[in-house]
């Protein structure tokens, strides 16, 4: 679970120090430039109450592997993408698969371990390796411009995306709906 709030923190940032490089080549100003930040973080902050709720109407595993899958091939999209409005619109697509998959990763953690000590060390660990991911966008994503491009700044999600979808499917039981959990119609 902490893989994936790391890779939702690591898009916030890692694609700040992208921005110039992603101008020149897709021939964009600055304000498409702030789109390719905003496309992201807008629907990922309007989503977020959304995502929690359907998570505890639908299962949190079933929301985070929907989230993380939506989060990958958004990823690809964006580093495939052929100009900015494909850019913009994959990185909004971004930002909904982050709004499944942040509440959902936090309450699989909190049902993991039901103990009050077991489970505040747990929410510190995840806390810390989100936190962790914010400092590490800014210099990941220079390495990466150094080498292979802007475009391998969405990329680097791919191998990290399937290994999440692997640890969620190996390692997070299945659950129904939370109790007292309803659908609306």
């Amino acid at each position: 679970m902490c893989l994936g709030l790391f890779l939702i923190q690591l898009d916030v940032t890692v694609v700040t120090v992208a921005l110039p490089a992603i101008g020149t080549d897709l021939h964009t100003s600055v304000g498409g430039q702030q789109w390719v930040t905003d496309g992201y973080a807008v629907p990922l902050a309007a989503l977020l109450l959304a995502g929690g709720s359907l998570g505890d109407r639908h299962g949190h595993r079933r929301l985070a592997l929907l989230g993380m899958a939506l989060f990958g091939a958004a990823s690809a999209a964006c580093g495939l993408a052929p100009g900015i409005g494909a850019l913009i619109a994959a990185r909004a697509a971004q930002g909904v698969g982050a709004a499944a998959l942040l509440p959902a990763t936090l309450a699989v953690v909190t049902r993991t371990y039901p103990g009050a000590r077991e489970r505040a060390r747990a929410i510190a660990v995840w806390a810390a390796v989100g936190g962790l991911a914010l400092p590490l966008g800014p210099l990941v994503g220079g390495a990466l411009l150094a080498g292979p491009g802007w475009r391998a700044v969405f990329l680097l999600n791919l191998p990290l995306v399937a290994a999440g979808i692997a640890a969620l499917l190996a390692l997070v039981p299945g659950e129904g709906p939370a109790r007292g959990a309803r659908a609306r119609p």
